[in-house]
């Protein structure tokens, strides 16, 4: 079977940088474009990025020599690609633009950006926790008038710490959910080396981040109703987000109060069970266990667990009775792998294999 011809927009930043490692000899998909703005076009590769590359493993030698395309030469991406990852930095009524263009020119567009996450018609997607909001695209479809193209995002990397272990539990119902998260630099696309501030340093605030972290996991809770997704309710979310001085992976203090409190072994049997689509279609990027708990004390760290099944499992622990609420626990995840390009590419992986690439 012929792989399909994946582009890449926004080949240049640290997201597209690694999606290029995931997506080097990958069974379903061969990298055919490399777009960026219109600063790199005409550029190879190696000569766009000028001693850029921020990931430590090298670059993949097949991408060096490529052409860099202009991103907005929409005619030109639709003809070489059969399908698009975007992870662009810029404006996000420009986002919108540039991602609505590839798919009325019949391209499906696997974002990693936040510009379409509160669009009705577009789903926001882990593919463990709610594929069956895929059922939308048909309607969004209808919007654009079109046949094959559509859009489909991933939701903020730092709620991807937590709201894997929370999903499990919702048949207890969770009413009030406080969280804090300790957000990797990688996050704001930076290494420890480009950002010195954040040495000895912990910076309280990163815009946008905590209403993300409030509202993000409630439209992944949510339903397909009307043609749109409408999101969930409950439970209450309030959260505080960290910038710290690590490279990569993102960590969460979650404290849950329950309707209906469960016996902490019925918790751990919920969250060692859980599995979804990815794990039954045996995914190239999933992991063989979605969740893993840790029973020491002192995990998981994020020096010893972010790779946890190449960086695309869910790591929890410390999981205890809380004085106020009825249990807290902590979680990690890789941002830049599960929580960004790993992510998007599991996206992409679950949208061959159920035929919407067809």
């Amino acid at each position: 079977m012929s792989k399909l011809r994946a582009g890449v927009i926004g080949a240049t930043g640290m997201v597209g940088q690694r999606l290029l490692t995931l997506l080097h000899n990958h069974p379903y998909f061969q990298v055919s474009l490399l777009a960026a703005s219109s600063r790199s076009a005409g550029k190879t590769y190696r000569e766009a990025l000028g001693g850029r590359w921020k990931l430590a493993q090298p670059m993949p030698e097949e991408f060096a020599d490529m052409i860099v395309v202009d991103a907005s030469d929409i005619g030109r991406v639709a003809n070489e690609a059969d399908f698009v990852f975007c992870a662009v930095d810029m404006k996000k009524e420009e986002i919108k633009a540039l991602e609505e263009a590839y798919a009325k020119a019949e391209l499906p567009v696997v974002s990693n950006n936040s510009a379409n996450r509160w669009t009705p018609d577009i789903p926001m997607i882990i593919p463990e926790i709610n594929a069956a909001h895929l059922d939308v695209i048909p309607a969004q479809k209808a919007r654009l008038g079109t046949k094959r193209g559509f859009i489909v995002t991933k939701p903020n990397c730092s709620i991807q710490s937590y709201v894997p272990m929370i999903t499990p539990l919702l048949k207890f119902n969770p009413i009030w959910i406080v969280v804090n998260t300790y957000q990797a630099i990688s996050g704001a696309g930076k290494t420890l080396a480009d950002a010195p501030e954040i040495i000895d340093n912990i910076n309280p605030f990163i815009s946008g981040e905590e209403e993300k972290s409030e509202q993000e996991p409630l439209r992944i809770w949510g339903s397909v109703k009307d043609g749109g997704i409408v999101k969930a309710d409950s439970p209450i979310i309030t959260a505080q987000c960290f910038r710290v001085p690590v490279s990569d992976g993102h960590m969460a203090a979650v404290y849950v109060k329950f309707e209906k409190k469960p016996e902490k072994a019925e918790i751990i049997e919920a969250w060692d069970s859980f599995a979804g689509l990815p794990q039954q279609l045996g995914l190239p990027s999933a992991p063989a266990r979605f969740i893993t708990y840790f029973e020491e004390e002192n995990r998981p760290q994020t020096a010893l667990d972010r790779m946890l099944y190449g960086g695309m499992g869910i790591a929890a622990g410390r999981l205890r009775e809380d004085t106020l609420f009825d249990y807290k626990f902590v979680g990690l995840s890789h941002n830049t792998l599960r929580g960004a390009a790993g992510g998007s590419l599991l996206t992409a992986e679950l949208l061959y294999k159920l035929g919407y690439f067809d």
